[in-house]
């Protein structure tokens, strides 16, 4: 199995949704970043299970402890171990599961990939493995921004058929994205998507949406083509996220139905530097940033886990229907707003790792 992202600046997580504890390993932060817990548990609380009623009844507290890689508040430039324990376990929900998988989870592949599985809420198939992506993220973005003044900024867009106005993703603050419940910075849109939200709880679905995510200050020349391009990186990180099932940048897909005239983004000279008219690049031409700021979607699917009866099979294939019990959200991208701003950070400081090592 594959639990470690990143070749310069690397995390591995740990654990399982109902084990112990969950956690992570980063490796290759320098020495001598101030660190601390405070500094980590403002984004797990982001994330964490049990802040709404638009998320998971789970009620974990998250609490961070760093067990190794810090002293006197300074990294040491070893590896930073950081653990959470899992508090609000219940296995015995999962109990009906023995038999059944559960229509599009990853119940069945795990099983035929490794011949066994976590019945217990997924195991490392469940979101409750992201809580590591987020704590090691954080070392990454306060690292980013005490090298090169980045900021990673992420918000809700689109919950189901709900959609927001246009957001000035310069501008726009994390302050501004947590004053949703749904973190979505446009308070109209909000409004419709918690209401959407409530809707589909109270029916017993679920509704997918989309996150847009911002990196502003990134210097020009990070990125390592052909194969580990920015974009590409920034895909990986985000297309290995649970329920992640899309990924674009710049203009995307709708840039396909564009001209080339059009979609060009010409030279200007910006103050003492040479910049772009139009970002419809993204900030990434060639695989490489190129001083604009970084932007980029990630579609995130409906939540498999329902309440509806749903009709499905066995392992050895006897039809049957299945009512999961257990505490799942409705929705997913309010909670994935801190893990797509992890996972960018992760990325952008593992290339610029990478870049410093040419010393430029």
């Amino acid at each position: 199995m594959s639990s470690t992202f990143g070749a310069n600046f690397s995390i591995t997580t740990f654990g399982e949704s109902h084990g112990e504890a969950v956690g992570v390993v980063v490796d290759g932060c320098p020495a001598r970043l101030e660190l601390n817990v405070e500094d980590i548990q403002v984004q797990l609380d982001r994330r964490r299970p049990g802040q709404t009623s638009l998320v998971t009844g789970r009620c974990e507290s998250d609490q961070v402890a760093i067990l190794s890689g810090v002293e006197d508040g300074l990294t040491l430039g070893t590896p930073i171990a950081l653990l959470i324990r899992n508090e609000d376990v219940r296995p015995q929900d999962y109990a009906q599961l023995a038999d059944v998988p559960r229509p599009s989870h990853a119940d069945f592949t795990y099983q035929a990939k490794y011949g066994i599985r976590s019945a217990t809420g997924g195991g490392r198939a469940s979101a409750r493995e992201t809580v590591g992506r987020v704590a090691g993220g954080v070392v990454a973005q306060k690292w980013l921004a005490r090298e090169f003044g980045c900021s990673v900024r992420a918000w809700v867009v689109s919950v189901g058929q709900e959609f927001s106005g246009p957001i000035n993703s310069e501008t726009v603050t994390r302050e501004e994205v947590d004053a949703s419940p749904v973190r979505c910075p446009d308070p109209q849109a909000s409004a419709r998507m918690v209401e959407a939200i409530d809707k589909a709880r109270a029916a017993g679905d679920s509704l997918g949406g989309c996150v847009v995510c911002v990196c502003r200050q990134v210097p020009p020349g990070w990125g390592e083509p052909v194969f580990d391009k920015l974009e590409a990186r920034l895909a990986q990180g985000m297309l290995s996220i649970p329920a992640a099932k899309g990924f674009e940048i710049g203009s995307g897909f709708a840039g396909s139905a564009m001209t080339g005239s059009r979609h060009n983004d010409l030279f200007v000279a910006k103050n003492d530097h040479l910049g772009t008219a139009t970002n419809y690049s993204g900030g990434v031409q060639g695989g490489i940033s190129n001083g604009e700021p970084i932007i980029f979607r990630v579609a995130f699917k409906p939540p498999a886990s329902i309440a509806l009866p749903q009709r499905t099979a066995t392992y050895a294939g006897q039809e049957t229907t299945l009512e999961l019990a257990g505490r799942h959200d409705p929705c997913v991208v309010p909670r994935a707003v801190p893990i797509v701003e992890a996972m960018a950070a992760l990325a952008l400081a593992d290339l610029a790792l990478a870049q410093r090592s040419r010393g430029l």
